[in-house]
């Protein structure tokens, strides 16, 4: 049989040297625990552009379609500020996302001891902290038609459209329901049904899934302000939230601020089963591409590792190595090894990218 497949797509800024370290541990796997995968690697967002005049080529597209899963760096940066905004980098990033139809985004905010007191928040508040966050990721305000920028008598209006059909409510919510049973068997939904049709929709169809297929999952409803505030008052109230494009967006950014650091936050992007059972998926880091930073060796990989942990969570039906992993990063922060964003108010020497990852590796050498 042969190896399961990835395809690497490092993408712009610090996305090629968050995803060398991702690199050495798919090898470590390959060399260690006799888990090898059959690994290509091509080119999104402006590193695409610059080659291609796009991007994201049509056979990119055609490698992710037909990999296992595919592991993302990071896209954009300032020098692509001033292209039309049909060939800016993030519409690589979007394109995946609709054509995969990975509708299911996964963004788990976990809080490390070792860095509970680095949180902005309390010790109390955040310590043990380990929420999930399901965002729908193809459809909402960020797909809807009409939109665009349009000239209306003597001014401009800018339009976008929240849209979202049942079946699309349907999924998520299913994908959500899903999950927290293999947690604590708790869903929070959060949409805006007070003054949105949409949301009134949401919270219909949430509803009538979890009567008819999950009864067994206490479900509660929040509106999604009051979820972002809750959000910050005591996170831990919350197991799984599932919630819209937009919302998503804006609550799972929130949800990275307990945490201490955006370079600590991996995501994965699933969708339907391909033949071979496996989920259409990405993972990729929740932080962006650092261009201020980008090749200067300060970059934190962890968040891009743990991605690669959730993909052997979510793609491979391998949690045990994905947990070896997990608390591999997790012994190296108790140890005190620190990049740069970790380091809080009382300073000391930042390790680098490579340094984090090779001590990662030690880590996962001492586990077995």
């Amino acid at each position: 049989m042969s190896n399961p497949s990835l395809l690497i797509l490092a993408g712009d800024g610090i996305g090629p040297e968050v995803m060398n370290e991702v690199k050495k541990i798919i090898g470590w796997y390959g060399e260690k625990r006799d888990l090898a995968f059959d690994v290509e690697e091509d080119l999104v967002g402006g590193a695409a552009y610059d080659a291609h005049g796009t991007p994201l080529t049509d056979a990119t597209m055609e490698r992710a379609q037909n990999a296992d899963a595919v592991l993302l760096g990071a896209v954009g940066g300032p020098k692509y500020d001033t292209l039309d905004f049909s060939v800016k980098p993030e519409r690589g990033l979007l394109r995946l996302r609709k054509e995969m139809d990975l509708f299911s985004n996964l963004r788990p905010a976990q809080c490390f001891d070792a860095l509970a007191d680095f949180s902005s928040l309390k010790r109390d508040v955040v310590a043990g902290l380990d929420i999930m966050i399901v965002r729908e990721l193809t459809s909402g305000v960020y797909f809807g038609e009409p939109r665009g920028i349009h000239k209306e008598g003597n001014e401009r209006v800018g339009i976008n459209t929240q849209r979202y059909t049942e079946s699309e409510i349907a999924r998520v919510a299913r994908s959500a329901f899903e999950l927290a049973r293999r947690r604590n068997n708790k869903v929070c939904s959060m949409e805006k049904a007070n003054v949105m049709e949409s949301g009134v929709l949401w919270r219909q169809v949430v509803t009538e899934i979890h009567e008819a297929e999950y009864p067994d999952v206490e479900l509660s409803h929040m509106y999604a302000d009051a979820g972002a505030m809750q959000l910050c008052r005591w996170p831990k109230q919350f197991d799984v939230i599932v919630t819209d494009n937009l919302f998503g967006d804006l609550l799972s950014d929130a949800a990275a601020m307990l945490t201490g650091s955006l370079g600590m936050l991996p995501s994965a992007s699933l969708g339907a089963p391909m033949a071979n059972g496996r989920p259409k998926a990405l993972y990729e880091p929740v932080h962006g591409s650092a261009p201020d930073i980008a090749g200067q060796g300060k970059a934190n990989p962890i968040a891009c590792i743990l991605s690669f942990a959730m993909a052997l969570r979510y793609s491979f039906d391998n949690g045990d190595e994905a947990t070896r992993l997990e608390q591999a990063v997790e012994r190296v922060l108790a140890d005190g090894k620190r990049t740069a964003d970790l380091l809080g108010p009382e300073g000391g020497t930042p390790i680098s990218t490579a340094e984090m990852g090779d001590a990662i590796i030690a880590a996962l050498d001492a586990s077995i």
